[in-house]
């Protein structure tokens, strides 16, 4: 299936506004980020990214990020959200945006609602989660091996044509430090603990759908954009019947 636009919502004049990418390690957000990104002309927004860019950039954020991990404590809410605030306060952030990685919790969440509000967002923020079961998310994460040039396979699903060695340039192949059984279970169990209950508090605000992860990027593109149309076409409606009160 071609991800050409083919839709509403695939058209660059067509105002996504806030989108949250949602799912556990593995389901293919980033990919579709990425897709979203250059399809709707809007910014991906990774805390991760903000958080080393401060740090790199030495900001008064970033410098009290930098303590705190060289404490070995974890960055915490209202510092996340601070860097949060900023990057959504710039000019290219007007159409819409991408969340990668934020809210993560549901602190996070209560947190964008009440700065959208704050602002005056023109939309909420919708969720589309993407699913994929346990098991194949275990093989796409400890199946992928990479080269040094950043080619990228998977031992189960596409592996190269001599095991261990790059079809490309002839480099070994290995296997990251994050791909490991163990290190997967870990980051499971926190997307369990902290993450996972993010999904009921947009579901009963209307503003959440859910698709298929197992099919082919194409199709879980397409499948995402079908359910925007339908969440800001529902929040169109809401907002122009409040309007009408």
């Amino acid at each position: 299936m071609s991800t050409e636009p083919n839709s509403l919502a695939s058209s660059k004049s067509f105002h996504p506004g806030p989108v949250l990418l949602l799912g556990a390690p593995g389901v293919g957000k980033g990919t579709q980020a990425k897709v979203l990104m250059a399809e709707f002309a809007i910014p991906q927004i990774s805390t991760g990214d903000l958080l080393r860019q401060h740090r790199r950039e030495h900001t008064p954020l970033g410098m009290m990020a930098d303590e705190l991990m060289q404490q070995g404590k974890l960055v915490p809410d209202d510092l996340v959200n601070q860097m949060v605030a900023e990057r959504l306060a710039q000019a290219d952030c007007d159409r819409g945006y991408i969340l990668d990685g934020f809210p993560r919790t549901l602190a996070q969440a209560a947190w964008l609602d009440d700065y959208l509000e704050r602002t005056e967002s023109a939309w909420p923020v919708v969720v589309i989660s993407i699913r994929v079961p346990y098991d194949d998310l275990l093989q796409r994460i400890t199946g992928r091996r990479i080269c040094p040039d950043g080619h990228i396979y998977n031992i189960y699903t596409q592996p190269p044509r001599v095991e261990g060695i790059c079809d490309v340039d002839g480099k070994a192949l290995t296997q990251r430090n994050d791909d490991t059984e163990a290190a997967f279970e870990q980051r499971m169990k926190e997307f369990h603990e902290l993450t996972a209950p993010v999904v009921p508090h947009y579901q009963g605000q209307g503003r959440f759908a859910e698709v298929d992860g197992l099919r082919s990027v194409d199709e879980v593109t397409e499948a995402i954009r079908t359910e925007l149309e339908r969440l800001r076409a529902q929040a169109s409606e809401s907002i122009e019947t409040a309007g009408n009160r």
